[in-house]
């Protein structure tokens, strides 16, 4: 059917067989380097990170995609559909005004009202210079205790909002931390200095209110009072009532005080992993 085949004769048939292969031939190699030259451009725009937490984001069951406004008690249920980036949410300023009428109770967990607050348990502390301290909450440090091992990215290189900010092990369990913030790495640190990595905002023109994606003060509270009790539910030994480790309040180093709890699912709700 091909020239320089023996046998080959050219016909109408073989013209017009020939014809279609090579169009074929040519939409596939369109194909591929038009998904290649945007892939290409998503990277470097930043929107490869983007896509992949928009899709793990619709993979998470719906009761980890509570809505701010909820957690803060200013509206009675509403589940979040802009993958937690209230920057790009036309309801923001509408719900924002609303009064907080969550009940405050005691959490016996710390956190700081000078911090703001992401889904996947990190913290971040704003500097005077522009820069931000970044860490883990205190309930993901009850969790993990000390890791094993901590994997930081180097000095100057860039991070996009939710993806992997930097790794720990611990009992033979990877725990990835997305990231609270896009921007530049400008120092690393670990668990003895309290805190995990500094960064240089990328600020956009469009988005001023940088860290409005982030939680704080109510929504903080409500936040991880529904962490708690996900993690009495999780935590619990088999045919026993809902119930933390030493009977409600976290204790240090729950990976090595539970050894049995299914710490697969407890790392993945946790720190936002489909």
């Amino acid at each position: 059917m091909f020239p320089g085949i023996d046998g080959f004769h050219w016909t109408l048939g073989h013209i017009l067989f020939l014809s279609l292969f090579f169009l074929v031939v040519l939409t596939i190699f369109i194909t591929v380097a038009s998904a290649a030259w945007r892939t290409s451009r998503d990277f470097k725009t930043h929107n490869a990170a983007d896509l992949c937490w928009k899709s793990d984001f619709a993979e998470l069951p719906v009761s980890d995609r509570r809505c701010r406004h909820e957690l803060a008690g200013r509206v009675m249920s509403r589940t979040c559909d802009n993958a937690f980036d209230c920057r790009h949410c036309g309801k923001y300023s509408q719900f924002a005004v609303l009064p907080v009428t969550g009940h405050v109770s005691r959490l016996g967990i710390e956190y700081s009202p000078d911090r703001y607050y992401h889904r996947g348990h990190t913290w971040l502390e704003p500097s005077d210079y522009g820069t931000v301290k970044v860490g883990l909450d205190e309930l993901a440090t009850h969790l993990v205790g000390r890791p094993d091992s901590v994997q930081l990215p180097g000095i100057g290189q860039e991070i996009d909002l939710n993806q992997t900010a930097w790794r720990m092990k611990k009992n033979g369990k990877e725990v990835l931390v997305r990231a609270p913030i896009e921007g530049k790495v400008i120092g690393v640190g670990g668990p003895e200095q309290g805190w995990f990595l500094k960064i240089q905002p990328r600020l956009d023109p469009a988005n001023p209110a940088t860290f409005r994606h982030l939680l704080r003060g109510a929504e903080v509270h409500g936040w991880f009072s529904r962490e708690l009790e996900r993690l009495q539910l999780q935590l619990r030994a088999p045919n026993s009532p809902a119930a933390l480790a030493d009977g409600g309040v976290l204790v240090p180093d729950l990976m090595n005080a539970v050894p049995e709890a299914d710490w697969d699912t407890v790392l993945a709700d946790t720190f936002l992993e489909a």
